[in-house]
Formats: structure tokens, sequence, C-alpha cells
């Protein structure tokens, strides 16, 4: 359950037509946050040009856990990484692979929870020979203590995709920043099949851009060769945010900006996915501005496997089509900051729709018409909130939100933004 008291009724009749803006993508900004540091581009400019108001909390975890790894050599180095889990794997590999550091990690109780032991092991396994230490507390806090010198052990990561492809990500900046140092090569081989590979692609792609040459054969990635690139590249829109606001954007009739079709990142693929029911995008003047047009013919159907994040985004539009609406490969969305799968349920249920789980496959049918109100608990998660919201505005029923803070996480100003496209905000007893 949510631990937050506060209530918002989110009243979104009066629409307007209106820019929307999404913030910097978080999954974007903490690669290049991690590979500036490696690389001498920090404080990185495009991170620094916005204020802390806008950025992602977890982009603010990733750059104070780096900040801490860039201190003189001394005791050891505490780090708070909230609830983020991205940040908590990322950070736990470069600490592991910055010479002779000690680092205390802490985090929610809901991050301790989350899955972590295949990296864990990883970094046992490749590191530990060279005298890399891990200690893991109940859950809190991990310790690790980096090795001095790794010239010699074997210069592979190994593990497991299955889980979340955020271990091979965060093993593979480690790569990075091993072959700057030692100027071999390090590798990371996948065991099994890697889920989200999406993500793990963005992370290609941003080594790639700072300018770091990669091997890709099967199941095996290798940082072989760097050349420093000529400008320090530039942080897109997040397209996990840009999901809500373009369903906002095409219920109101605005626009939304940062939107970059060229974008690597794995939740562009709301742009095809919504058009499975008859909604277009279509560029709006300005360069990176889109507006959505169209008409709901029917369903969607939607993979866990490509684009996690989305799923409860398109759950929000399937409780509008008319016609039923598949989810599949679910099972990933339990291990997020709630338990996403029955936090997609919950909404639905709240809404007047059903869902029917049937292993990895949910089936979910929208009602016979909208309810006159709904109430929802964001259990603390950050997309379960938006995604209620979003639900709120495609239908025009007034919603009752438990815990609407949780936003800042991924998207600071999104109530903001729902204002600007008309809606009223209000606290609710």
């Amino acid at each position: 359950m949510s631990t937050s008291s506060r209530r918002i009724l989110l009243d979104p009749t009066g629409l307007q037509p209106s820019p929307l803006t999404p913030p910097v993508s978080k999954s974007d900004a903490q690669r290049a946050l991690v590979l500036g540091h490696l690389t001498g581009a920090w404080p990185l400019p495009s991170v620094q040009a916005e204020s802390d108001e806008d950025l992602p909390a977890d982009v603010r975890v990733l750059r104070r856990g780096v900040e801490a790894l860039r201190l003189p050599p001394g005791p050891v180095r505490d780090v708070d990484c909230a609830d983020g889990g991205a940040p908590f794997r990322i950070l736990a590999t470069q600490a592991a692979v910055t010479p002779g550091v000690r680092v205390r990690l802490t985090g929610t109780p809901r991050l301790g929870e989350r899955p972590h032991g295949p990296l864990f092991t990883s970094l046992k396994d490749a590191l530990g020979p060279a005298g890399f230490a891990l200690t893991e507390g109940t859950p809190w806090p991990v310790e690790l203590a980096a090795p001095t010198d790794t010239s010699r052990v074997a210069p592979v990561f190994r593990v497991p995709g299955s889980q979340s492809s955020q271990y091979a990500s965060s093993l593979l900046l480690g790569c990075a920043a091993l072959y700057l140092r030692e100027r071999r090569a390090w590798s990371v081989e996948i065991e099994g099949t890697l889920t989200s590979a999406g993500y793990l692609e963005l992370t290609v792609a941003w080594l790639e851009r700072f300018g770091f040459e990669l091997q890709k054969s099967d199941a095996r990635y290798t940082v072989s060769g760097y050349t420093p690139p000529p400008s320090v590249p530039s942080l897109p829109g997040d397209w996990s945010s840009l999901g809500y606001l373009l369903l906002v954007a095409w219920k109101s009739g605005g626009t939304v900006e940062r939107a970059d079709p060229a974008s690597a990142h794995p939740d562009q693929a709301i742009l095809r996915l919504i058009e499975q029911v008859g909604l277009r995008t279509a560029p709006a003047g300005q360069p990176h501005t889109l507006k959505v047009t169209g008409r709901p013919e029917q369903g969607l159907r939607a993979s866990g496997k490509e684009c996690p994040d989305l799923l409860p985004t398109l759950a929000a539009l399937a409780c509008v089509l008319p016609a039923p609406s598949t989810l599949t490969d679910v099972g990933i969305l339990r291990l997020k900051e709630s338990d996403r799968l029955e936090g997609i349920r919950a909404l639905v249920a709240a809404y007047g729709g059903t869902s029917d789980l049937q292993g990895e496959i949910l089936h979910l049918t929208p009602p016979a018409s909208p309810p006159a109100r709904f109430e929802m608990d964001s259990q603390g998660d950050h997309r379960l909130a938006m995604t209620a919201a979003t639900l709120s505005v495609l239908s025009g029923a007034p919603l009752v939100l438990t815990g609407p803070e949780c936003v800042e996480k991924s998207f600071p100003g999104f109530w903001r933004q729902l204002q600007r496209s008309g809606a009223r905000i209000s606290e609710s007893p």
C-alpha cells in the first residue's frame, strides 16, 4: 500500500489545446551521466541545463552517486538510491570498477525487495579474484569494496538475461570504465533470452555516441575501442513520459514537444502501437513536435518483452477502446516499483472494466460506459499514478488519487502539464 495520505481530485473537464512538454529521458540521462563521468565530459551540459525542479528524481539520484564516486580517495562513500532500480544497479557496477573505492548503498524497502542477485553474482565472479568484496544487509546496506587492480582477471562479465536488461546495461557501462583504464577489451555475455532488449540497445547507442567501439555477436557485447567524439551528445525527451502526453494531447487537441521519432528508446514504440487502434501522429510545425489524430476502431495488443514501461499507459488507453485488448509477457511488471501487474488490474476494476490473467497474458475489457468518477491508490509507483491520471483525461471521469507525489521519480512536472491542458487539480479530503 502507498504510505502517502495525500489525495488529489483530478477533474478533466474543460480541456483545451496546449503544447505539452516531457522531461529529459531518465533512461538516456542515466547512461549519458555515467559516460560523461568516464570520458571527462563532467558535468554533463544537457543535464546541467535542466532545473532540479524538472529533473527526474532517478537522474538526481544517479548524479549524486556519480559525484560520490568522483570524490578523492578516503572513507566509505554513502549513497542513498531511494527507490531507483536503474541508478542502484548502475552505481553498484561503477563502484565495483572504480579502483580502491568503498561504497555503502541504501534505498527504500521496496528497492531492497527487487531482484539484484544476478548482478551481484556477475560482479563477484568476474572481479572477486582481484579482491572485490560485496556484503549485503537485510536488505540494507549493500557495501562494496572495489579492487585496485583488475588487469589480471578474465575480461568478461556473465549474466542471465531473463529478469532484467538493466544488469547487462550496468555491466556494459562497467566494461567502458575498465576499457579506458586498462586499454583492453571487456565483454558482457548474456545467458538465455534477454528481456527488454531495447534498453540494452539504448545503452549500446549511448556508448557509441560517446566514442566507444563495440563488437556484437549473438549474446556477447564487447567494448573494444574509444575515440573521443567531436561534441557531447544532447539528451532527448523521455518517451515513457511522452506516452502519457501523446494520449492527453489526442484528447485535448494539443501538441507534444521534444518528441524525436528517431529516438532509440524502446518506448518510442507508442507511435506504432497506437496506430493499431486507428490513431495517427503527424508533425505539428516545429521540429520534434507531434499531434495525434484519429478515432479508435479496435483493441490493441502489446508485449512486455518490447516495452514493459508502456504497458500501464496502454492499459489506460485500452479502457476507452471499443473492443478488448491483450497485453502479453506481463510477468516482468511484478518486479517494478510496485507489482504493476496487480496495479493495472486494480485500475481497470476501479474504472469498471474487467481483466483476465492467464499465465503471461492479460486480457482487458473496457466497461460499457465510464464511471461517474473513480479512485486509485498509486502504491507509491510513478507509472501507476500517471496511468490513472491519463485514464481520467481520456474518459472524462474525475479521479481521486492517493499518493500523487510519486511522479517526481520520472516526471516532476506531470501535474503542471495536465493543468496546462486544462485539467483542474485540487486537494481531496
